[in-house]
């Protein structure tokens, strides 16, 4: 324990500075996962999605990402491993946070949209392998991360792909599109309003104490969705058209529908991003401040000062306002053409995939998610309308992530411990 005693402020300060770039790097590469589709839609341009997500995901993190996390997040490694050993494990948190901050950096900056749950997890897989060795890493719940790389983007795009299918088959193959709009667009308002009040509550709310059970959540997401259908009848029941206007205009007006709940989707998701993937970068920041707080002692959960809560917020926002362009304009166009019913078709199915792997405990990445379903409506047009050299590097960085993260942990490790000695 003598590292801690001799050099407390040296690592609280160190695992400020790299807790701050983590959450840039949250924000420059995972904020495409709520703004990607709406921009790649034009029913947000690039400056107006940077606005609204700073606004949302800044309210998320800060408002509700909650008082108190997990020290060791996740399950990836064993915590009696570091029993006495809390100088470690604040060194290795403080080395994990400048391992995947890197990472997400020199992904952000390619453009490739990776997991910022699964770069942290990496780094620190990485840190205590060499750490305290093999048998502290859980390689159970590494097995069921590589398992997610194939089975949320599946499903997100089986559920775009109908979603999608529906919405054409419903409406746009018919010659009164505005008519059928009218009669189908507020069913899928009431859809969207139920799974993204399930992804509120679930996910962007869990952090504040709000402890509702099934049952609840259930009656707030079908409350909210009868609200929000009868809302959508009156509003698109006054669309006015003129009937002599061709079909490629009424197709424009049932395309700008789908453009206001795009919007709507947008800042739900950004919401619930911001609450609960700003631990990705906190967590491990106040694992490093408890343990130096308990005197090397670790505890299973450690409080977030408010100040630690505030850097985390404010590096989500700088990180999108600065660099979030470059993995937003691969999600929104990269993979495929959107439009605004595409855009949406695809938001709701990763909303609602999120639902699902939240209520199964599915190990997830929202990242993979949203790109599985980008894939999945751009299927429903046709191989041809894929950019497959764009959906094949992203697979690459998908699957360099985990070893990206732990190869960078283990050199800032070394180095750190190198520097401390």
């Amino acid at each position: 324990m003598n590292l801690i005693a001799e050099h407390a402020t040296l690592l609280i300060v160190l695992a400020g500075a790299f807790g701050f770039l983590m959450a840039y790097g949250v924000g420059a590469n995972d904020t495409a996962n709520a703004m990607g589709t709406s921009v790649g839609a034009k029913a947000l341009t690039i400056k107006q999605a940077i606005v609204v997500a700073m606004v949302f995901e800044f309210a998320g993190a800060y408002l509700a990402g909650g008082e108190v996390t997990e020290t060791i997040r996740s399950g990836i490694i064993d915590p009696e491993a570091f029993a006495g050993k809390g100088d470690l494990l604040a060194i290795g948190m403080t080395a994990s946070l400048l391992a995947a901050g890197v990472w997400l950096l020199l992904a952000s900056w390619l453009g490739w949209p990776v997991s910022t749950t699964h770069s942290i997890v990496g780094a620190v897989i990485g840190f205590a392998w060499v750490g305290i060795g093999s048998d502290a890493v859980s390689w159970g719940k590494v097995t069921g991360i590589v398992g997610s790389w194939i089975i949320t983007p599946a499903i997100a795009g089986l559920v775009a792909y109908l979603l999608f299918q529906s919405a054409q088959r419903l409406i746009f193959d018919h010659d009164d599109p505005i008519k059928r709009a009218k009669r189908y667009v507020p069913v899928y308002m009431a859809l969207a309003g139920y799974i993204m009040t399930m992804v509120t509550v679930s996910k962007g709310l869990k952090h504040v104490g709000l402890h509702l059970s099934i049952a609840e959540e259930q009656l707030i997401s079908v409350g909210v969705a009868l609200l929000v259908g009868l809302v959508g009848t009156i509003a698109v029941s006054r669309v006015k058209i003129d009937p002599d206007a061709d079909r490629e205009m009424h197709y424009s007006n049932v395309e700008r529908i789908f453009a206001i709940l795009m919007i709507a989707t947008a800042c739900c998701m950004a919401f619930a991003h911001g609450s609960n993937d700003v631990a990705n970068a906190v967590g491990p920041m106040a694992a490093v401040i408890s343990v130096i707080q308990h005197g090397g002692e670790i505890v299973a959960k450690s409080r977030l000062d408010s100040w630690v809560l505030l850097l985390g917020a404010v590096g989500i926002v700088i990180g999108l306002a600065t660099l979030g362009h470059r993995v937003i304009a691969t999600v929104g166009s990269g993979i495929t053409h959107l439009t605004p019913s595409r855009g949406f078709a695809a938001e709701l199915a990763a909303a609602s995939t999120v639902v699902i792997a939240s209520g199964t405990g599915l190990p997830i990445s929202t990242t993979q998610t949203l790109v599985g379903a980008v894939v999945g409506v751009g299927i429903a047009r046709g191989i041809a309308a894929l950019n497959m050299n764009v959906i094949r590097n992203i697979v690459i960085s998908w699957v360099i992530t985990l070893p990206a993260g732990a190869g960078l942990a283990i050199v800032f490790y070394y180095a750190l411990l190198f520097m401390l000695a």
